[in-house]
Formats: C-alpha cells, structure tokens, sequence
C-alpha cells in the first residue's frame, strides 16, 4: 500500500509537522483544519465565518486529491464552547444537506492558535 501526502495551494500551511492529508488504502485522511487562510490571516469572530472558512480549506486540499464533498464518509469536529454547535450545524448543513456523513462533535478544552473550532474529515480516495 503506498502513502501519498497531499498538498493544497488553497488550504494554508500546516503549522506543525503534519501533512494537509494523507491518501492511503483507498481512503484519503485530512489533517485537522482551523479557520486559517492560506495567507496564513486567522479568521477571527463569528463562528459561522470560522466554519465557512474551514471548509473552504477542506475542500481546497480533496480538490488537490481529485476528490470533492460528497466523498466524505466521516466528519469530526471540535469546539470549545458547545453554545456555538446550532450555529455550526447551520453552516455545516450548506455543505453536507443530501450526503451526509458519520459525524462527531465533542467540546475541547483549547484549541492550537486558540480557535474555537477545527474539523477533520475521511474520504473515499479516486
């Protein structure tokens, strides 16, 4: 089995020793993504705004993998205040409203960079 590391002109940076996401066995993991522009500028403020960035991130690196949404099998999420989960279902739901994948989201102490939200996903490889 090979392992392809994946790389998204549109997706920032990873901040740490990791790869946007990793193709193997059929599956295509995608690293944890903040709402971090690929300038490298945080988006700050409202949750809604952090999210859409988010999967703009998301999207960009399964586009670099030949993928798109509709190949996510498996969604994490990770929030440190549980008061903004309807707001993200809000935004989630404009990306996921007919396929909808395995999901978790559980509420964290602290986020890296101080964020409130980060979101990893699986998906089917091409």
């Amino acid at each position: 089995m090979s392992i392809v590391p994946i790389t998204a002109a549109g997706a920032p940076v990873p901040v740490a020793p990791y790869s946007q996401a990793i193709k193997a066995g059929g599956f295509l993991y995608l690293s944890g993504q903040v709402p971090l522009k690929a300038t490298g500028e945080l988006v700050t403020g409202d949750i809604q705004d952090q999210t859409h960035q988010i999967f703009h991130n998301i999207k960009a690196v399964l586009e670099a993998a030949g993928v798109d949404l509709t190949k996510v099998v498996k969604v994490n999420i990770f929030l440190v205040d549980m008061a903004q989960f309807s707001k993200v279902n809000e935004v989630y739901a404009q990306y996921f409203n007919v396929h909808r994948p395995a999901r978790s989201c559980v509420a964290v102490k602290e986020l890296p960079m101080k964020v409130d939200i980060e979101i990893e996903c699986i998906a089917l490889a091409a």
